[in-house]
């Protein structure tokens, strides 16, 4: 997974701000909320990079900017040296075939009315032009390589668990042989051991293909498991990026401590300490009194 600091970006993000308008019509003003502050990464062919902080952080609308699903209101996005901040809808179509996503939630990101073989053969049929019968042999070949039984492809959405559906979603993105692909939260809904099975499945296959990930996460846990380097977001602003070893074993930045110790542990004494860390580390970030300053 890790990828040389001599490779140029595939994914290259610059300044990147984004701004949300809502319109109050009793006061006949917009108001601007601007969850993402000039935020600058990048990610070589082959690498991890994972997204980390809390909900309402500003990591998802990240992604999103990326997908061009999120208003984008500075900054610029490369991708293979390709601007693409602003790009149009037929160019996001052929975008398609680059970059495609894996969504949080396994039970909707796949239309329950349409079987696993139409699901995973639109893709096929629409952007790479093949016929019905070239698209069922890949669709079983995505299929067997993601572990799901053949005649998955006769079923529909509703008949799987929760982590065979997240695998029929990775299937599907990786129908059209993406160099990058968009993690948002992907194993959040599902229980550990199915995790665990899924985070497994994703470094196989990019180990097998070389793509890319933008791994979107709350979970520092996870990501000291799955990615190479990490980003960390709070109030929409990175305060914090390395590798997995730097950050989460010696973090630097008061959030990011936050962050690490809000991890479970199974010790009731020791998630009694990690809890207290956790909240000096909260008021030392918002500059607050810590509580080492008066008797506890």
């Amino acid at each position: 997974m890790n990828a040389s600091n001599l490779t140029p970006p595939l994914l290259e993000v610059s300044e990147l701000s984004v701004t949300y308008a809502r319109r109050q019509a009793w006061r006949r003003k917009v108001l601007e909320t601007r969850v993402v502050k000039s935020v600058s990464f990048s990610i070589a062919p082959g690498e991890t990079l994972a997204v980390v902080g809390e909900s309402g952080s500003g990591k998802t609308s990240i992604g999103r900017a990326i997908l061009g699903l999120a208003p984008v209101s500075g900054g610029t996005i490369r991708l293979d040296g390709r601007d693409i901040t602003f790009a149009d809808n037929a160019e996001r179509r052929r975008l398609a075939s680059d970059m495609q996503v894996i969504f949080q939630n396994p039970y909707g990101s796949l239309n329950p009315s349409l079987t696993v073989g139409d699901i995973l053969t639109e893709p096929l049929r629409v952007r790479e032009k093949l016929s019905q019968t070239a698209s069922l042999k890949i669709v079983q070949q995505l299929l067997e390589r993601v572990g799901m039984p053949a005649d998955a492809a006769n079923r529909y959405p509703g008949n799987f668990s929760g982590g065979q559906r997240q695998r029929i979603a990775i299937a599907r993105a990786l129908s059209v042989r993406p160099r990058l692909v968009i993690c948002d939260e992907p194993t959040s809904a599902l229980d550990v051991s199915t995790q665990a099975t899924v985070l497994d499945l994703l470094a196989e296959l990019q180990r097998d293909t070389g793509m890319s990930y933008l791994f979107i996460s709350h979970d520092l846990a996870v990501v000291r498991r799955f990615a190479d380097r990490v980003a960390v977001l709070h109030k929409g602003a990175i305060v914090e990026t390395g590798s997995v070893e730097a950050v989460c074993d010696h973090p630097e930045h008061p959030y990011t401590r936050a962050l690490i110790a809000a991890a479970p542990v199974p010790d009731p004494l020791l998630q009694r300490a990690r809890r207290q860390a956790r909240l000096r580390a909260i008021q030392l970030a918002a500059g607050q009194p810590q509580p080492g300053q008066t008797n506890e």
